[in-house]
């Protein structure tokens, strides 16, 4: 099910790994609070709510069977037992939108776990008290004139992608990239080289 095509095109400027990211080694290091929101593995809609004063809504874009080639795509998706399915949403406070997330699933893992589209994934497993283990495997900045667009700022832009693990096995993987407008809720992400 496709809403609306506005597939994003990711131009990655850099990209770090989980060792790189938890040691501080990234090409540009973060202030402590835009450390806690990418690097930390609490629930961004409940920070983004905390943040904002604002309920989360989802923003459908779209669910359908996993098109993307490989290279375009975080490489934990391959731990994923097909058939796949990818979920593209914007996180949005009010009038702002301040996240778009993509993710990939098993097909009856989707199934099962998200009955709701238009509800957050941290909510939809919450609701079903489903224990998960949450591990961070990237940090990076992207380019996109889709997400300039619709965040109506230039990029860069911050962008992770993490895994939740259920089991012991991988349940899905999520790549979030991030508007700078958050910077008026946690400052400052110190884009400094190092």
């Amino acid at each position: 099910m496709v809403l609306y095509s506005t597939d994003p095109h990711l131009r990655f400027l850099w990209t770090t790994g989980r060792p790189s990211v938890l040691w501080g080694e990234a090409p540009v290091q973060l202030s402590p609070s835009w450390r806690l929101m990418l690097v930390g593995d609490g629930s961004p809609t409940r920070h983004l709510q905390l943040l904002t004063g604002r309920r989360v809504e989802v923003e459908l874009i779209g669910m359908e069977p996993e098109t993307l080639p490989s290279h375009q795509r975080p490489h934990e998706v391959a731990e994923l037992i097909g058939p796949l399915v990818r979920r593209q949403v914007w996180l949005c406070c009010g009038e702002e939108t301040l996240v778009w997330v993509e993710s990939w699933w098993n097909q009856k893992d989707a199934q099962d776990h998200l009955r709701d589209l238009h509800q957050p994934v941290g909510a939809s497993l919450c609701q079903d008290r489903v224990e998960l283990f949450r591990q961070l495997d990237g940090l990076g900045q992207v380019d996109s004139t889709v997400l300039e667009r619709r965040f109506s700022v230039s990029g860069p832009f911050w962008c992770r992608h993490y895994r939740f693990f259920k089991g012991g096995q991988v349940l899905t993987v999520i790549r979030e990239v991030f508007s700078p407008a958050l910077e008026a809720y946690l400052g400052d992400s110190s884009m400094t080289t190092s």
